[in-house]
């Protein structure tokens, strides 16, 4: 009797392919650039293995922004920044480490959520809502990092909103600076003007942990 064949199969790496090709060339070429035959050619699948994970375009297009580009912000961004030991340095420190990776690889491509966020979010609205979400949570990570800086008593004179607004706006457009000229070494501009801005050291945030020492040693006694 003859053995049956050996399914080899693979749905999820398939889709793992799948994404990383569209993921690659939204970047390199734009979404409306990159055609779905093109797509299938290069990640090797047919069109039923492609519209069996991703339906429409459209579709493979959101999951890339959901799964890709969104984790592409909290590995470049939201870590650090949580990780250091206060926001201006987790901001200090990506840029750093960006230019320094950018000068490495010889070439710049731009930050992959505001490549999309140029191209998509007048195209459609689920694609607006979409990059929208990624910019706010990456917002939301620097000013909670600043929160915390002023619990500790640092950052008394920052407003945690506006300073994370100032610093995605930056990098941002320091990344579209980049990619046209083609030259990291804005980004370093970029964050030389941030380290300028910086507030002198509060007296109130050196007395305000005079008192919480304070208070500390009253509840001990």
């Amino acid at each position: 009797m003859a053995m049956g064949k050996k399914r080899t199969n693979d749905p999820e790496g398939m889709r793992r392919r799948v994404l990383d090709v569209a993921e690659d060339s939204f970047q390199a070429r734009g979404y409306h650039a990159s055609s779905l035959g093109d797509l299938m050619a290069a990640a090797g699948v047919t069109g039923g293995a492609l519209h069996h994970h991703f339906p429409t375009k459209k579709a493979l297009a959101l999951a890339v922004i959901d799964e890709r580009v969104a984790a592409a912000v909290q590995e470049t961004w939201v870590e650090p920044v949580r990780a250091a030991p206060s926001a201006r340095e987790g901001v200090r420190t990506v840029f750093e480490a960006v230019a320094a990776q950018l000068e490495r690889q010889g070439y710049v491509r731009g930050c992959p959520l505001n490549n999309l966020a140029h191209e998509l979010s007048l195209a459609d609205a689920d694609f607006r809502i979409a990059l929208a979400d990624i910019f706010a949570g990456w917002r939301r990570a620097i000013a909670d990092k600043v929160r915390t800086d002023q619990e500790g008593g640092g950052e008394g004179g920052t407003d945690p909103g506006r300073f994370a607004a100032l610093t995605v706006a930056a990098y941002s457009g320091a990344m579209s600076m980049a990619k046209t000229a083609q030259d990291a070494s804005v980004l370093r501009d970029c964050l030389d003007g941030l380290r300028r801005a910086e507030p002198p050291p509060s007296r109130n945030g050196a007395a305000a942990r005079r008192r919480r020492r304070v208070l500390r040693r009253q509840t001990i006694r």
